[in-house]
Parts: structure tokens; sequence; C-alpha cells
């Protein structure tokens, strides 16, 4: 089942997030919770899980940004695409990205863009799938480092 994410989740997020490109769970600090409580609090932001026996398995995070072109409408981000590893294939992530997709049209986003550094063939296919072009914007990236 694909839900928003809900204060309880933390840890399991975390911990779903070592699938992604994290190599430890973050401290435990205040900025930690700080975070957390930031992204809970903003309407614009759907962090979206799949949830099955208890478990987090997957999940993405959908911001709706406001606009002042397009006629004043938004559009959406997604970061953040992971599913646990031994549940890859069963259509979860697919699943996150279907409720991300109605979300930023409920919202009247005239697009949803992502950004994957992958260069795996098959998840390149899984984003032309779920109805993601590759061609036609290009993307650039500009790392901050502390």
């Amino acid at each position: 089942m694909v839900r928003e994410a809900c204060r309880e989740d933390l840890p399991a997020l975390l911990r779903l997030y070592l699938s992604l490109h994290e190599t430890r769970v973050p401290d435990d600090s205040d900025r930690l919770h700080e975070t957390w409580e930031s992204i809970l609090r903003d309407e614009n932001r759907h962090l979206l899980v799949f949830e099955e026996n208890g478990e987090l398995l997957s999940s993405c995070d959908c911001v709706i940004v406001p606009n002042l072109t397009r006629d004043a409408r938004p559009y959406a981000l997604i970061e953040n695409v992971v599913t646990r590893a031994d549940c890859r294939g069963r259509g979860l992530a697919g699943a996150c990205l279907a409720r991300a997709r109605e979300l930023a049209g409920e919202a009247g986003c005239y697009k949803v863009m992502l950004m994957t550094g992958s260069r795996e063939e098959s998840t390149l296919r899984f984003y032309r799938r779920a109805g993601f072009d590759s061609g036609e914007k290009t993307a650039f990236v500009l790392r901050l480092e502390p």
C-alpha cells in the first residue's frame, strides 16, 4: 500500500535509504529531527512509502513547486526513488511514482521531473515505462560540498 510517510516511519525510512546511495544511517541528532519535522509539516512535500506487512519496502519524495510561469501552474520534482534490494521488480516503486503523478495532477502541475544518477539500462527503462522522457530536457548538477 502506498501512503504518505508519518512521524514514526523515520527509522525505517533511513534504513530503506541504505538501498539507495547512503552508506550509513545518519546520527540521531537535533538536525535530523528538525529536518524530519520540516518535511512532515510542508504541505507541498509528499514523502511516499510503500508499506507491506508493516515494513517500508519502497519510497519516493515528491515536491510540488509553486511557479509563476505556465499560467502560474506548479511543477513537481521527484527524488530519492528507492526500493529495498530484495523487493525490486515487483512494481513497488512504480506504485509510488503513480501516486506522485496523481498528487501532481491534483495540484494542477504542468509537468513532473526527476533525475537519476543511474546508468543502468534497467533503471532507465523503468523510468521510461513510468512515462518519463529522457530526451526532452538536459539536466545539470552543481554539487555544493560542505
